[in-house]
């Protein structure tokens, strides 16, 4: 049975975080075991890191269908409940209907998508999270989980690519 330790290296700048990432993975840490804390925005791209995948947009195309289909029903099944004839237009005046279909469908996507970035981010979270002061002053933060054994051995790695300071990592309740 391996021990796992949290070590957090703390960067000054997005560069030397990116060359640690890589050094990480050749003294085999997984992808899995890395985090990365930053107060801007970081794409996986810029970190040389595998993409996540995330439902987000599946939901969302599946909330513009639901909604394009209330956006159907209502436009032409209420014509049929309320029949009234205005002289020389159509059963369905399909410019309105246009109109309706439209705007239910960008409701549901948008519905949809909402709720699923609320829910693929974990928020509202109520585990222990690793907070990190020195990111509200725009440093980058990398969280590393590797056996116990091989503590010195990355410290050292980290160290040697500029990083500010490595030191075991506490989650904490905020």
């Amino acid at each position: 049975m391996t021990i796992e330790k949290s070590l957090l290296a703390v960067f000054s700048d997005l560069e030397p975080a990116a060359d640690a990432i890589e050094q990480l993975r050749h003294l085999g840490v997984h992808d899995d075991c890395m985090n990365v804390i930053s107060g801007v925005p970081v794409t996986e791209a810029m970190l040389g890191r595998p993409n996540q995948w995330t439902n987000v947009p599946r939901l969302a195309m599946g909330g513009a269908i639901l909604g394009f289909i209330a956006g159907l029903f209502l436009a032409f099944s209420s014509p049929t409940s309320y029949e009234i004839q205005v002289g020389g237009q159509g059963f369905a005046p399909v410019p309105v209907a246009i109109v309706v279909v439209f705007e239910l469908t960008m409701l549901g996507m948008l519905l949809s998508t909402f709720l699923g970035v609320f829910l693929d981010s974990y928020f509202p979270n109520y585990r222990p999270m690793h907070y990190v002061p020195e990111v509200s002053d725009g440093k980058i933060a990398v969280l590393i989980e590797c056996p116990q054994a091989d503590e010195q051995k990355i410290t050292d790695a980290l160290k040697k690519l500029g990083a500010e300071s490595v030191q075991m990592a506490e989650a904490q309740h905020l």
